[in-house]
């Protein structure tokens, strides 16, 4: 293959598909908005799975990399019920098949994984537009531009590249998370991190749930999901932090004090995220040139697998293309034909309806997981 790759988006996605297609000595060049590595915080825990992300990490031949990131006992998970009971309790004995990861750790892994200035940051794309025979043009915000033969949109939700495949556009989903974070969780409330335990911990309720997770350094990070439309949050305000987790924390009226500290005793203004997703059978038909992966893809509400299913992307676009030199359409299409089947197959795993389902329905969804 002779043509360069320009890739929009430096997350874990595109920095996947940098990384195996360095490894295939094939060029390729990321644009990132963010004007650093650094310019934000890149989230929480992920799980990666053994089934998806963990593949895609040995495609970039980064394993040993991954398994020096990894927090041992992580993968703990425990359920409770709204008044603190504990319903399930799993500890993490180093056999589970998830290891937890801080997530700007792995991306950096993969940041000095690639040759020096691979990664153009400060580089906001503003439009796309297609030239003919298979060409793209590249804005961005500071004037400059790119034409390539090859462009792939890992640029996530708000996707510049999808355009040039598909109308879909993304839809509010009816639900928001609020993210929060306790910093020196066991000295300063030591109940709250004894209910979250050494890992994760999920107390749940129809419409409304708190996921949190221990971070490194003694960190608890929250992530307080209600059912709501936007603009019941739009009336949050968040420039006045108490007053906008007292809003948030009412919606939680009864719940055990050691599971609403989460909300009210966070030591970061409360985020709003909303979540969004893409129609779960969003296709297009092929297009010479431009391919998408990740979120820009199959956008989908949080379910463990949006990080993963971007590296396996990335991991499997590289290889489609190192393997067919010369046949960059047919490599592009059986990418994307087992993108299209991947994406499905996992919008169509049967889970909980937050909406409906009962705390003992989660429980029993984690049981059936634990049998073998």
């Amino acid at each position: 293959m002779t043509t360069d790759v320009t890739i929009i988006g430096a997350g874990l996605g595109g920095l996947t598909l940098a990384r195996v297609l360095h490894l295939h000595r094939i060029p390729a060049t990321v644009y990132e908005a963010e004007p650093s590595p650094t310019a934000r915080s890149q989230g929480g825990l992920l799980d990666i799975h053994d089934y998806n992300g963990q593949l895609a990490i040995q495609a970039a031949d980064l394993t040993d990399e991954f398994r020096a990131i990894v927090l041992d006992g992580r993968q703990a998970m425990r359920i409770l019920d709204t008044d603190g009971t504990v319903l399930f309790d799993k500890s993490d004995d180093g056999t589970g098949g998830r290891p937890e990861v801080q997530r700007g750790e792995l991306r950096q892994v993969l940041l000095d994984s690639l040759p020096p200035g691979t990664v153009r940051w400060g580089r906001k794309v503003t439009r796309t537009r297609a030239l003919g025979e298979g060409r793209h043009e590249v804005v961005f915000a500071d004037g400059r531009s790119v034409v390539t033969g090859l462009l792939v949109g890992a640029d996530g939700a708000w996707s510049r590249v999808r355009p040039l495949l598909t109308a879909a556009e993304p839809a509010y989903t009816g639900r928001s998370v609020v993210e929060t974070y306790l910093y020196d969780a066991a000295t300063r409330h030591p109940a709250t991190a004894k209910a979250v335990g050494a890992g994760s911990m999920i107390a749940f309720a129809p419409d409304r749930e708190i996921f949190a997770h221990r971070e490194r350094d003694d960190i608890l990070h929250a992530y307080v999901g209600l059912s709501a439309p936007q603009d019941w949050f739009a009336a949050v305000d968040l420039t006045d932090p108490a007053a906008a987790a007292a809003r948030i924390a009412a919606r939680f009226a009864g719940w055990a004090p050691e599971l609403t500290a989460l909300i009210t005793a966070t030591d970061t203004a409360p985020a709003l995220r909303p979540l969004y997703a893409l129609p779960a059978r969003t296709h297009w038909d092929r297009v010479p040139g431009v391919t998408l992966l990740g979120d820009a893809a199959h956008l989908a509400a949080p379910d463990g697998e949006g990080a993963n299913l971007a590296m396996l992307d990335g991991a499997e676009l590289g290889r489609a293309l190192a393997a067919r030199p010369g046949e960059m359409e047919a490599a592009l299409a059986a990418y994307e034909q087992a993108m299209f089947e991947r994406a499905l197959e996992f919008a169509e795993i049967p889970g909980t309806d937050p909406g409906e389902s009962t705390v003992h329905d989660l429980v029993a969804a984690f049981t059936r997981q634990e049998q073998p």
